[in-house]
């Protein structure tokens, strides 16, 4: 990518003449004013994303509210949840490797580049969604034992994820192609796409659970409906004319797939180990939470809750303004770079403060949708509190790895990625040892503090030299 961007046609490419209309784009990710465009970007993504924590936790509220075997329930399902996220951050691997790269190729005005990568993501999502359908229906069994079902919370894990999985290639397209909508200024529509998914989500759910009867099942049917609705509003908007660049067949190149997965290698971690934390902590507190380890687990699963309240729209804000980050550097306006960086970091600050007071004052509120026992409110409560102890610190983290995403350079992103969940899968096997089952939870404190901490100092050392060298090319 070396073409340089002639100075006053940023967005160029996206504004012009098109099949003899006017293209007309909410944002010109070249022009407009950086603090206003994060905001008319991210503000819609992080309300997509605030509202798409619904797909679990509403499921989870009715769930956990069913007559005589509510807990039981949600503790299944917060078995089987995190392996549900595992899925889906296949299609943030694509959507979040895919969106840079074609954003990259817009600010240099290569505009059939840029509609090859989205070809290619299009392709490599549909086939992930079979592969992944196939594999993981084939090892369930097995698969949710060891990562923590018990014998009375295993048929609820097994219904839920069995007809959940029935649904992955709605849920990857839906996911993994809303990146290429808002990455061409389209934040509205993108936040559309969820709301749709969402709403649809509240309103089938108790259909399906309890008028049709069909528990846990039916709260995974309803997602799966939910999904599927998300999914042709999607590739609706992308294979029609609104849109600058849209789906195309054809220019498959196994060199952009490989671009396309380096680039999104470092978010793709983030989520799949996010989902692989839970796992471990499930069947740690199996291991060490005696007779009480199901009902830890379904304290567990409350807290995850809350916590994607606080990590969802947290990646919304910084997936979402990677477009802004990578089109500016395809332009070589680092100016506007770093200008987007300190907007995102600052918003991303704000947010973190008011979920954290949020943690505090209004926790009990929160566990209270989920159970009304009360030694389970108690211990949830506790979790939730604990687990957002240094929850401000992940909006830096969270900006710099992305950051570092949108701008190409994985090799900065992907070890600070790692970094942050190599201490927590520490801390989490080695409290538990020796203060007990509850300690888990300080496992997420341990990692929120030295991971932002890490990565904020190779931020500083790096950044600098970073913007000179592109200025300068």
């Amino acid at each position: 990518m070396t073409g340089r961007c002639r100075v006053g046609n940023y967005g160029r490419s996206w504004t012009g003449i098109r099949h003899g209309a006017k293209m007309k784009l909410e944002n010109d990710l070249g022009k407009d004013s950086i603090k206003r465009l994060v905001l008319r970007i991210a503000l819609p993504s992080m309300l997509a994303q605030l509202v798409s924590v619904l797909y679990s936790i509403v499921d989870r509220m009715y769930i956990g509210h069913m007559p005589q075997a509510g807990d039981l329930a949600l503790a299944g399902v917060g078995v089987s949840g995190p392996v549900v996220t595992l899925v889906g951050s296949f299609a943030c691997w694509v959507g979040m490797g895919g969106l840079p790269l074609m954003s990259m190729f817009l600010g240099e005005e290569k505009e059939e580049k840029a509609k090859q990568v989205l070809a290619n993501s299009f392709l490599m999502l549909c086939t992930m969604a079979v592969a992944l359908t196939g594999a993981l229906l084939f090892v369930k069994g097995p698969m949710l034992r060891l990562f923590g079902a018990s014998d009375a919370t295993f048929p609820y894990a097994d219904g839920y994820f069995t007809v959940y999985m029935a649904g992955t290639v709605f849920s990857l397209l839906s996911v993994g192609m809303n990146q290429f909508v808002i990455g061409q200024g389209f934040a509205k529509i993108g936040m559309f796409s969820v709301l749709i998914g969402a709403v649809s989500n509240i309103l089938l759910d108790p259909l399906f659970i309890y008028a049709f009867g069909m528990g846990v099942q039916g709260a995974a049917l309803a997602t799966v409906l939910s999904q599927l609705l998300s999914c042709v509003y999607v590739l609706a908007f992308l294979l029609g004319r609104r849109t600058p660049v849209r789906i195309t067949f054809g220019g498959y190149d196994w060199k952009v797939m490989k671009k396309i997965l380096a680039l999104g290698f470092s978010p793709f971690l983030i989520i799949a180990l996010d989902s692989i934390m839970i796992i471990s902590l499930n069947a740690i507190v199996q291991r060490y939470g005696g007779a009480q380890a199901d009902m830890l687990v379904t304290c567990a699963t409350i807290a995850q809750s809350f916590m994607l309240v606080v990590t969802m729209p947290l990646s919304g804000l910084t997936g979402s303004t990677q477009g802004i980050l990578a089109y500016n550097y395809g332009a070589r306006r680092t100016d506007r770079v770093l200008a987007a960086q300190r907007a995102i970091i600052l918003l991303g600050v704000l947010y973190t403060a008011l979920m954290f007071l949020f943690a505090w004052i209004g926790g009990k509120l929160f566990v209270s949708f989920f159970t009304t026992d009360a030694a389970v409110t108690a211990e949830a409560v506790r979790a939730i509190r604990i687990s957002t102890l240094a929850i401000v610190p992940l909006a830096v983290q969270y900006e710099i790895v992305d950051g570092f995403t949108a701008l190409g350079c994985v090799r900065y992103a992907l070890p600070l990625s790692a970094f942050r969940k190599l201490a927590y899968f520490a801390a989490l096997f080695l409290l538990p040892a020796f203060f007990g089952a509850r300690s888990v939870f300080y496992a997420e404190v341990v990692s929120d503090v030295l991971g932002p901490v890490v990565s904020g100092a190779v931020y500083l050392l790096c950044i600098r030299g970073l913007m000179e060298r592109r200025a300068a090319d």
